[in-house]
C-alpha cells in the first residue's frame, strides 16, 4: 500500500463471488394491458436516458471527479497556510537575521500527529475536519521549510515546485494511459524500500540529535560519495522513484474505491493520501536540489 490512509476495506479489491444461476420462466403472452404498461415503462426509461447522469451528490458514492475536486480543495488550504508559514519565517530572517523555525516545527509536529490519528481511525470513520486541519498544518510546514531553503538557495522553491509538478504530471499521464500499473511484486519491493528508508531516516535523526552528525549532515547531506556522486543525491533519486510509485498506488486505490461503490466521504481520504505523497515528493526534491546547488 502507498500509505496507510488507504488501509480501509473501501479501497481494497473485493473477491468475486459466484452463485447458482436462477432459471426464469418465459414471459406471458402480451395483452393490451401489458402493452400499455410497456409503453409507460418505455417512456419513463426514455426520460431517464435523456436526463443528465447522476453525480456523486445524487448517488452519495465516491467518484474520480469528486475526489479530484476534494483533493484540489485540500491543496488550496495547504497553499493558504503555506503563505503564512513563508511570511512568518522570511520576515523574521529579514528583521533579526535569523529564520524563525516555529512554523516549520509546528507544522511538522501537528501534521504528523493528525496523520496518525486520521490513519488509525479511518477504518471506522472518515473525519473531513481532521483532514482539513492536516492540510493546514502541512501548509505551515511546507511554507516554513520552503522559505528556509529559499533564503539559503534563492530560486530553489520554484525549481522544486516545477520538478514536483513534472513528476506528478508524468506519473498521472502514464497511469491514465495504462502504461504503468501497480503489481504485487513491485508493491512488495516498494514496501521493503520504504521500511529501509524509514530506518535510515530515523538513524540519521538520532545521530544528529546526539551530536554524532552535525546538523547539516543529516539525511545524506554529507561528503560521502559513490563514484563521485553524493550519497544523499543517490538516495534522493531512489526516494523520488518510490514516491512516484506511491502515487501510482494512490491512483489505483482511488479507482478501486470507486469500483467498490465507496461512500462519497471517502474521497476526502483519497485526497489526503495524495497530499501525503506529494508533500513527501516535494520535500525530497527540495533536498536533492540543495545538494546539487552547494555544500550545506
Amino acid at each position: 500500500m502507498s500509505n496507510f490512509a488507504f488501509n480501509n476495506p473501501a479501497f481494497q479489491k473485493q473477491d468475486a463471488r459466484g452463485g447458482a444461476q436462477t432459471q426464469y420462466a418465459p414471459p406471458p403472452p402480451p395483452t393490451a394491458q401489458h402493452a400499455a404498461v410497456d409503453a409507460a415503462t418505455n417512456a419513463q426509461l426514455e426520460g431517464m436516458y435523456t436526463a443528465p447522469p447522476a453525480g456523486a451528490i445524487e448517488t452519495d458514492r465516491m467518484t474520480v471527479e469528486d475526489t479530484i475536486w476534494k483533493t484540489v480543495g485540500l491543496f488550496a488550504i495547504l497553499l493558504a497556510t503555506a503563505v503564512v508559514g513563508w511570511v512568518w519565517t522570511a520576515s523574521s530572517f529579514y528583521n533579526t537575521g535569523q529564520a524563525n523555525l516555529v512554523p516549520w516545527m509546528v507544522g511538522a509536529l501537528g501534521g504528523f500527529v493528525l496523520a496518525m490519528v486520521i490513519t488509525f481511525t479511518s477504518r471506522k470513520k472518515v473525519r473531513p475536519a481532521l483532514i482539513f486541519a492536516y492540510a493546514a498544518f502541512e501548509g505551515l510546514f511546507v511554507g516554513g521549510i520552503s522559505a528556509f531553503f529559499e533564503i539559503i538557495w534563492p530560486g530553489i522553491v520554484m525549481q522544486a515546485t516545477l520538478a514536483t509538478l513534472a513528476v506528478v504530471g508524468v506519473t498521472l499521464a502514464l497511469f491514465a494511459s495504462g502504461k504503468i500499473r501497480a503489481s504485487k511484486k513491485a508493491t512488495k519491493i516498494f514496501m521493503i524500500a520504504m521500511f529501509g528508508y524509514l530506518a535510515f531516516s530515523v538513524l540519521n535523526l538520532i545521530l544528529m540529535w546526539t551530536g554524532v552528525l552535525p546538523e547539516g549532515q543529516a539525511f545524506g547531506m554529507y561528503s560521502a560519495t559513490i563514484a563521485g556522486i553524493p550519497l544523499g543525491l543517490i538516495i534522493g533519486v531512489l526516494v523520488v522513484i518510490m514516491a512516484a510509485y506511491s502515487l501510482v498506488l494512490d491512483f489505483d486505490q482511488i479507482q478501486q474505491g470507486v469500483r467498490n461503490g465507496a461512500p462519497r466521504k471517502y474521497g476526502w481520504l483519497g485526497g489526503f493520501g495524495i497530499m501525503v505523497t506529494v508533500v513527501w515528493l516535494y520535500v525530497e526534491i527540495l533536498r536533492m536540489i540543495a545538494i546539487l546547488r552547494g555544500d550545506n
